[in-house]
């Protein structure tokens, strides 16, 4: 089956099967910047945004994406440099892996909320795990950006 949709603004058609997962259709076509660890949606790394809005891509379906706006890191640059520099500065980033993931959603948040409380925070990342950091300096990386203009 034929999907088309906006990838990074950037309209696409891919031939998938009807079973296909987004994420495997993304990487197949070099978009190695989505990672899956865990293939049921609990870890987050897979996280894209699918019209503003943070998706596990590993459990999507890529018929279900037709006519949509996909976002992927590479489609929010100067922003990922920014939230990677506030958890490199904040000391919450190691092995990198859940990066992607948590950049998406901490853009995401970013443009959802104004103000958002440590509650509205966690509960918008409750679905993003980092396996080598504590949460605490990750909130600090992502309060310091919610500041930044």
């Amino acid at each position: 089956m034929l999907v088309t949709f906006f990838l990074n603004n950037t309209k696409v058609s891919y031939s998938v099967n009807p079973g296909e997962y987004l994420a495997d259709t993304l990487r197949k076509h070099g978009l190695k910047s989505i990672k899956v660890g865990c293939n049921e949606s609990s870890c987050g790394s897979c996280t894209l945004l699918v019209d503003n809005k943070p998706m596990m891509s590993c459990s999507l379906l890529t018929a279900s994406v037709e006519g949509k706006h996909i976002t992927t890191i590479e489609g929010i640059q100067e922003e990922a440099a920014k939230i990677s520099r506030c958890f490199s500065e904040e000391g919450a980033d190691q092995c990198g892996f859940c990066n992607v993931g948590y950049a998406l959603v901490i853009y995401s948040l970013k443009r959802e909320f104004k103000n958002p409380t440590d509650e509205e925070i966690k509960n918008y990342i409750v679905g993003n795990h980092c396996r080598c950091s504590g949460l605490h300096s990750q909130m600090n990386a992502i309060k310091a950006y919610l500041k930044e203009e």
